[in-house]
């Protein structure tokens, strides 16, 4: 590597560049650095294209779609596609959602949530300074260009991960957050674990290639929704189209931001092996949309396949309140009770994800499990209610009373007996 001595930082950046461009396992390993800003259409020139899937297109599916819901587009130069409601989780479309793939700097989308995780745990501030080690600066690849005398905060590292895509960074955050690499990357498969990414293993912070390191398309659109449901300030940094440190200034690596006004995140990522994958997050009238694509051959098709994805979304689904938190939609009626029933609602206010101008097809259904014998206080729950649509299940709730009911004492019984005899 360079050594600092006698170059100025922006010497620094060039040299590294050069020395990255000739290295065939770097990841962004062209990505143009200038002392000014360029954009993402400039980037993906310099990046050149990536051959084509080879073999059948995946076949799209529309799990949240019914009957009349055209199916999804084909993506014959994509190796794997999902189309998620980000409120909800429905999946509005996806094709080879579940095949285990390269994820390149898509693994940086876990870096970023363990740091946020931190942030929110106490354990970090934003305004923290961060040692680099050797072993950051030494990173290959895309880089934000720290070395080990930089004074660079965590927010700055952040900027750096999300929009330069800096595996320095990355390997900077990572050991601050846990102390090393290693036990950074059983945090993040603990993480997944727990979000329950089946799909994936994480073997780096930086998504730098490993014969090991693998997701999938559902998987990065269940992160995505993690990481916007508990971290939505990401989106502050992601919709940025440039970040400048140290006087270099980056065009973010997602090029999908100068194209769509409605896209504020969230990543990219290339290597040879993944192909130009993206995940984009954009809010598209009242709904908001997680669009991931695999194995691109060039920034532009990927581009145009996440917009198909998010027109289709918009054009053919909507995000509708169903019911509301604590609001009677039926009353219990039970002899075990004093009163004789009691009024019930979900707990819940209910949303679902539905295919256009099909809100009125939804049905619900009320399955009672709860022993009335002893009465029933207000907030208790008493079973669950089924929405449905056309024969499909589409979310389960608890409901329950919203209102105390003791149990019924001898003597109503005794009446209520003798009332039933005449």
């Amino acid at each position: 590597m360079f050594k600092t001595t006698g170059l100025s930082r922006a010497a620094l950046a060039a040299a590294l560049v050069f020395a990255q461009a000739a290295t065939a396992k770097t990841h962004h390993a062209h990505q143009a650095v200038d002392n000014g800003p360029h954009t993402a259409a400039a980037a993906a020139d310099k990046i050149g294209a990536t051959a084509a899937p080879t073999g059948p297109a995946p076949v799209p599916d529309s799990p949240a779609g019914d009957k009349s819901t055209p199916v999804p587009p084909t993506l014959p130069d994509m190796t794997a596609f999902v189309l998620m409601d980000a409120a909800t989780g429905a999946i509005l479309a996806e094709a080879a959602p579940h095949a285990q793939l390269p994820p390149a700097s898509l693994t940086k989308l876990m870096t970023a949530h363990l740091t946020y995780k931190a942030l929110h745990g106490g354990g970090l501030k934003l305004d923290q300074t961060v040692p680099i080690s050797v072993d950051a600066w030494h990173q290959q690849g895309s880089t934000m260009f720290v070395d080990p005398n930089s004074v660079v905060t965590v927010d700055q590292l952040l900027h750096g991960l999300i929009i330069d895509s800096g595996n320095d960074a990355a390997t900077a955050l990572a050991e601050q957050v846990a102390g090393s690499t290693d036990a950074f990357v059983q945090m993040m498969n603990k993480e997944a674990a727990n979000i329950g990414l089946s799909d994936t293993n994480y073997t780096n912070p930086t998504g730098l290639p490993d014969p090991a390191l693998h997701t999938s398309a559902m998987d990065v659109a269940l992160l995505s929704r993690a990481i916007l449901q508990n971290e939505p300030e990401i989106l502050d940094i992601s919709k940025q189209q440039s970040y400048t440190y140290a006087n270099i200034t980056q065009a973010s690596w997602n090029p999908v931001l100068a194209k769509d006004p409605t896209v504020d995140g969230l990543k990219t990522g290339l290597t040879k092996e993944s192909g130009h994958c993206i995940d984009a997050t954009a809010q598209r009238g009242n709904i908001r949309l997680i669009a991931v694509v695999t194995g691109g051959p060039t920034w532009s098709e990927s581009t145009a396949a996440i917009e198909t994805l998010l027109d289709y979304g918009q054009k053919f689904f909507t995000d509708t309140k169903i019911a509301t938190a604590n609001q009677q939609i039926d009353t219990l009626n039970n002899d075990a009770l004093d009163s004789g029933s009691v009024p019930v609602g979900p707990a819940q206010d209910v949303f679902l994800t539905l295919p256009a101008d099909a809100a009125n097809s939804v049905t619900h259904n009320i399955a009672y499990t709860a022993d009335l014998t002893p009465g029933v206080t207000k907030g208790e729950t008493l079973g669950n209610v089924t929405y449905s649509a056309n024969g499909t299940t589409l979310a389960t709730v608890p409901v329950v009373a919203l209102a105390d009911s003791p149990a019924a004492s001898f003597f109503t019984k005794i009446k209520r007996k003798l009332g039933k005899m005449l």
